[in-house]
């Protein structure tokens, strides 16, 4: 078996017959996010709160055996029999690099990503390699373990080596796997300049084809993988990847079809934003590969039944077109997962996930609406005395809600959440970190049903 490679517009296998990869993304995994396991703020703050109440040794306990029963072959068997071809692993550049010893790459950190590549492919499945977080944060969100609103990866040249560095390593280290699709090196970056991001990547990928010549890479667009023109050339053996999140699916989404924040939302205007996202991809001739799409569910059958409307005819416009894609995500405790974590942990978290929703002190989960009263005075300042003030990268009412909710409070929240792993002991731990085994998660099957027609349908 050889490697996939980019043919004209098509991924193609040895053989040059096409493979469309379709499947999920594996989030919260090796690169936590708040919203998906529960927690608040950013995930090396969070172990930092946790591992002042449970000490190292106990810490380590407890995120191994989470790593370990997050995704095991059973999960693998699921993700088989639903048909899916392909899962996109996001990582957390700290697994291989430590802050305070730059450049040494940690072996260890392997351990985890190299069992889950391999149990896929002993399944057929392949893995596209992520790096969700890197040294300095590539954009401004909690996601790539930010703990403020400031991308520090584009204004320090130390970031961008250290960057350069760990691809390097890890391209050794897959550059004979088959089963590995390619390698995703900078999600959703967000380089407020526009300007040190097409010279990065000329960089990286020279850096990167020289360890590896033949691996295909996954290249996201400025301004979380939207804009394109920072793009010099297009490389050889490359796909450019689009995210494609329909605005009526987020959490503060509208009815579909209907109105969401005075913007209207149909098939006709998911068809005109996926156009709009892919005309890079179409004008070069290159495949098309959604990285990351998915509605946001509720709890609400009528409204969710709304958000499986979207995905539906969202499916129905990548196969109109051809293009590969992985959902958004796999397995979280409700929001978007295909299955959710039950157990111990959603019976002792389960009430601090509520105050944090109460307070809206995540970004993916938020309405945007909570805590209305309280910050409508700041909303109005900030309106009347800084009208023309636009920041990076969605404007002033998102960035004071992030300042405020999502950095602010969710940073506030944290000795809550980590206070919760206190008085536990050992076998209690490891019960909590069991709870997300998928023997203990509850599965979302009209998604699961959804998914699985569309992959069986060829």
């Amino acid at each position: 078996m050889t490697l996939l490679r980019v043919s004209g517009s098509r991924l193609v296998n040895e053989t040059g017959d096409t493979v469309r990869l379709r499947g999920v993304g594996l989030g919260g995994w090796l690169n936590m996010e708040n919203f998906i396991t529960g927690y608040s703020a950013n995930e090396s703050s969070m172990r930092a709160a946790v591992r002042g109440v449970l000490g190292e040794e106990r810490y380590e306990l407890f995120f191994d055996r989470f790593l370990t029963s997050f995704f095991t072959e059973a999960d693998a068997d699921l993700l088989r029999d639903m048909g899916v071809n392909c899962v996109r692993i996001p990582v957390n550049y700290r697994h291989f690099e430590s802050d305070d010893r730059p450049m040494e790459i940690i072996e260890r950190g392997f351990h985890h990503l190299d069992r889950v590549v391999t149990m896929l492919g002993e399944r057929g499945v392949y893995s596209v390699i992520d790096l969700h977080a890197l040294p300095g944060a590539q954009n401004q969100h909690w996601h790539s373990d930010n703990p403020t609103h400031v991308a520090s990866f584009w204004q320090q040249r130390h970031f961008q080596d250290r960057a350069v560095h760990l691809w390097e390593a890890v391209a050794d280290h897959y550059k004979d796997n088959p089963w590995v699709a390619g390698y995703n090196p900078v999600n959703e970056p967000g380089d407020p300049s526009g300007q040190v991001i097409g010279p990065f990547y000329d960089r990286l990928v020279k850096a990167l084809r020289a360890v590896d010549p033949a691996h295909v890479l996954f290249l996201d667009g400025n301004t979380y993988s939207t804009d394109f023109s920072v793009f010099r050339e297009v490389y050889e053996n490359t796909v450019f990847v689009c995210h494609d999140y329909a605005l009526a699916g987020f959490a503060h989404g509208g009815p579909y079809p209907g109105y969401t924040r005075g913007e209207w939302c149909d098939r006709e205007e998911l068809e005109r934003t996926f156009a709009r996202r892919t005309a890079f991809q179409r004008e070069t001739g290159t495949p098309i590969w959604v990285g990351e799409f998915g509605p946001v569910y509720t709890g609400d059958p009528a409204v969710d039944e709304q958000r499986y409307r979207i995905l539906s005819d969202q499916l129905e416009i990548f196969d109109a077109h051809g293009a590969g894609w992985s959902i958004w995500t796999y397995k979280d405790v409700g929001l978007q997962g295909l299955v959710c974590a039950g157990g111990t942990y959603m019976e002792r978290f389960g009430p601090f996930i509520a105050k944090k929703k109460r307070l809206g002190a995540d970004r993916w989960g938020s309405t945007m609406e909570e805590t209305a009263n309280e910050l409508a005075p700041l909303h109005r300042l900030i309106d009347t005395e800084f009208p023309s003030w636009t920041p990076y990268p969605w404007g002033a009412r998102y960035q004071t809600d992030d300042l405020i909710r999502h950095i602010l409070i969710a940073q506030a929240l944290l000795p809550e959440y980590a206070e919760l792993f206190g008085g536990l002991d050992d076998d209690e731990l490891v019960a909590l970190a069991d709870s997300f085994a998928l023997s203990a998660c509850t599965r979302r099957e009209p998604l699961i049903q959804l998914l699985g027609d569309n992959l069986s349908a060829g």
